[in-house]
């Protein structure tokens, strides 16, 4: 098993910034891809950015290319999300997840509210 926990949400103005962080703990290990999702209220959840074991690679959604960068520290088992340029439609709840074998995502975290006020 694998808990993973994710912090950093908050209320911010359109065009700030926020870095979500994902901690893991439990069965952690390295050959984790590492992925972050949101669901924003009556949509269904989206994927939003994974990152592999070795962080060499990288997959985002087209929405948020070019503002949300996604990276993984190995050392303290906890993958981020640096999101820059909030617009109010990145307005969700971020869950951070983990798999071992594709396609399906294993492990969840409870989420994070991200709030941008326009």
């Amino acid at each position: 098993q694998v808990q993973l926990v994710e912090s950093g949400g908050g209320l911010v103005q359109a065009g700030g910034s926020l870095r979500l962080s994902c901690a893991a703990s439990g069965r952690t290990s390295n050959y984790y891809r590492m992925g972050w999702f949101r669901q924003a209220p009556g949509k269904e959840r989206e994927f939003v950015a994974s990152i592999s074991w070795s962080g060499g690679n990288t997959i985002y959604a087209d929405f948020v290319k070019d503002r949300f960068t996604i990276s993984r520290d190995n050392a303290k088992n906890t993958v981020y999300l640096q999101m820059n340029s909030l617009k109010p439609e990145d307005t969700a709840v971020y869950y951070c997840a983990a798999r071992r074998i594709p396609p399906s995502y294993d492990y969840w975290g409870q989420g994070t509210q991200v709030t941008v006020s326009s």
